[in-house]
């Protein structure tokens, strides 16, 4: 994750990491927990978003909780102009050096935010949320709706989620909610005659446990154009 997202483990580096609440800050918290390890994620983009995006005429694409950069180098190797935000600024860097190796620093315009306070500006062909949770107090509803919001007229809000925990997890929280992409949908909010709903589906694939066996997980999409105009 960050900014509280869920990419694909690197679970080689799979390890006990401490909690939100021993830290002032979740900027601090997500620092951390990326300072403990050379890399947290698989260095891959999420499969939905290259099975989604791909085909799609590039523009200006936002990353929401980017992470060390995977689906925002990506986007940009597609041809997109990306503007990456993560909460942490260990991811940033990371993100940044990855781009750069890649060839496509330029493309790319890494932004620090805590979305729940901070928000990047401007209109998108792309707006992208891969695994937006976190087990601390973030405003996940009113973050997607202003990233619904950023979504320019023809343009596309795609937003990949859990449908609950991995069944290797050892100490679920019950009071986190994994909201269904029905729930997802209706907590937008959309304007009627607005928006074209393209996906809005459960799916189950297969990921690595930390002992590296595999098993089946619940994750769920929601694809949703925004209209050039809008429909009576």
């Amino acid at each position: 994750m960050t900014a509280m997202t869920d990419h694909d483990h690197d679970h080689a580096s799979h390890q006990k990491v401490a909690s939100p609440e021993d830290f002032a800050s979740d900027e601090e918290y997500w620092d951390d927990r990326y300072e403990q390890s050379h890399r947290i994620w698989s260095g891959r983009p999420n499969t939905v978003l290259v099975r989604e995006i791909t085909g799609l005429d590039p523009g200006r694409a936002l990353d929401l909780g980017s992470g060390e950069g995977a689906d925002a180098v990506w986007l940009a190797r597609q041809g997109w102009r990306v503007t990456g935000t993560d909460i942490s600024g260990v991811a940033l860097g990371r993100a940044a050096e990855h781009a750069e190796a890649e060839g496509v620093a330029d493309r790319i315009d890494w932004q620090r935010h805590d979305l729940g306070v901070s928000f990047p500006e401007g209109r998108f062909d792309l707006v992208s949320a891969q695994f937006l949770h976190s087990y601390g107090d973030l405003p996940r509803e009113r973050i997607l709706r202003t990233a619904a919001s950023a979504v320019a007229p023809g343009g596309v809000l795609l937003i990949v989620g859990h449908g609950g925990f991995a069944p290797w997890e050892e100490n679920p929280h019950p009071e986190v909610h994994f909201p269904t992409p029905e729930e997802v949908l209706e907590s937008l909010d959309l304007a009627d005659g607005e928006w074209e709903v393209q996906i809005c589906e459960e799916h189950e694939r297969q990921q690595n446990g930390p002992d590296g066996r595999p098993g089946m997980r619940t994750d769920n999409t929601l694809k949703v154009r925004r209209l050039t105009k809008a429909h009576a």
